[in-house]
């Protein structure tokens, strides 16, 4: 049964570019919506704290519930999976929610080689003209500016890679609000849920310290 769309632009995202150097990857734009942004905007979770959640610590309603049903739908991981060569449509997956951006985040980093692909949507009105926060395709992993490609984090923005040991990718240092959600496939459940629980466990001890 194929699913309705309320949120996500699925034309936009079948129209997606795949590079394959420095490593396999896609980009997209307005894959979200016009109709469904300010529904997204006001149903964002309201995460007071930095980092990225697991979907299931924040609270999820309305056009914000939608957009993640979409996301984790068949049709998405069979678009992703022929773009990126790679099977994803039966792997497991993990969503996580990020608002808040600390100076420390977006180092360079290739992710985990429990992660097969990752998928990430973003949901800012607008975004500053400086180059902070805007996601860069790396070649390596010391030098930000050695870059193939650099994405604005928009409403609409769409990036989405296959794991390798060259994967490198990040931003520059930004504070402040930076929406996005990610989607990752990974290799096992065990492995979706340790990472929750990892998720889970910092958020708590992070409270703990600040009310301490």
């Amino acid at each position: 049964m194929s699913m309705t769309y309320s949120c996500i632009n699925i034309d936009s995202v079948r129209a997606a570019r795949t590079e394959r150097q420095p490593y396999n990857y896609l980009v997209a734009s307005d894959v979200i919506l016009p109709g469904a942004v300010d529904g997204l905007r006001s149903d964002f979770p309201n995460i007071r704290e930095t980092g990225f959640f697991p979907e299931e610590d924040v609270e999820r309603h309305g056009a914000f519930a939608k957009l993640l049903e979409e996301m984790k739908g068949r049709e998405m991981s069979e678009i992703v999976s022929d773009k990126l060569d790679i099977d994803l449509v039966d792997k497991p997956k993990m969503i996580t929610i990020r608002k808040l951006s600390a100076a420390k985040d977006g180092r360079i980093h290739t992710d985990s080689e429990s992660k097969i692909a990752t998928l990430l949507v973003y949901l800012n009105d607008a975004w500053q003209d400086s180059p902070a926060g805007r996601l860069r395709v790396l070649r390596n992993g010391t030098d930000f500016e050695n870059m193939a490609e650099e994405i604005s984090p928009v409403t609409g923005s769409l990036f989405a890679f296959r794991r390798a040991d060259n994967s490198w990718h990040g931003h520059t240092s930004f504070v402040g609000e930076r929406r996005v959600v990610q989607m990752t496939w990974l290799r096992s459940q065990a492995d979706v849920e340790r990472k929750k629980s990892r998720g889970s466990l910092s958020h708590f001890f992070k409270k703990v310290l600040r009310f301490g």
